[in-house]
């Protein structure tokens, strides 16, 4: 099968997607895109995923698949990434939804506003209001990783890859992460699984692998 992921390795839900191609050694083709620059808004992008959102996931045939926490799931099916059993691929499913949720829309954007935006003085109040649904995700991470090394059957798997994300890059979006010990060593253990990259030696890999611009 012929994979290839339009997305931006600034982003965690794009970053997500890279991290588990290359943790499952998947060959694979990555087309860096920026929706700040509008390139996910182009004709030929929306052909593709009217949304206008990446990551997107293109399977050839045809066949297309966005949002970062479905394409974890899809790439992962068959692998240890993802438990056999129903409780436990439940309890996986549990965490990508808590990401989604309740944890993404107060950390990714406070990150967003403050890395990408360069924290304008007119965002003050929405980030403000980002800090403290942000710290409460945080705090649910920090009373079960109290008493897991990882987030679900007691092994790496997507949950982790879906929260590690925004979560290892969360003091971009101003948040303090002193405070919470078991999510400063559960970001470790991450850190420490074969295959891992960090989401900036992955932008820098995948802008070495490009091919020179044409001369002029």
């Amino acid at each position: 099968m012929s994979i290839k992921v339009y997305g931006d390795l600034t982003s965690g839900n794009c970053y997500k997607v890279k991290l588990l191609l290359l943790q499952l050694g998947c060959e694979h083709e990555w087309v860096q895109l920026s929706a700040l620059e509008g390139e996910t808004r182009s004709a030929d992008f929306l052909a593709r995923n009217p949304n206008g959102k990446i990551p997107l996931l293109e399977l050839g045939r045809g066949q297309y698949l966005s949002e970062s926490n479905a394409i974890l799931h899809y790439l992962a099916e068959g692998s240890p990434f993802l438990p056999v059993d129903r409780y436990e691929r439940s309890q996986v499913l549990q965490w990508l939804f808590f990401e989604q949720y309740s944890h993404e829309p107060y950390i990714a954007v406070a990150r967003y506003i403050i890395r990408f935006l360069g924290r304008p003085e007119h965002y003050k109040q929405a980030l403000q209001e980002k800090m403290a649904p942000g710290y409460a995700a945080l705090g649910v991470m920090e009373q079960h990783l109290e008493h897991h090394s990882f987030l679900v059957t007691g092994h790496y798997t997507i949950a982790d890859i879906g929260l590690f994300a925004y979560t290892h890059v969360a003091h971009e979006g101003g948040f303090d992460l002193d405070p919470y010990p078991a999510v400063r060593a559960w970001i470790e253990r991450v850190g420490n699984q074969p295959g891992y990259v960090s989401m900036d030696d992955a932008l820098q890999q995948d802008t070495s692998n490009k091919p020179p611009e044409p001369a002029a």
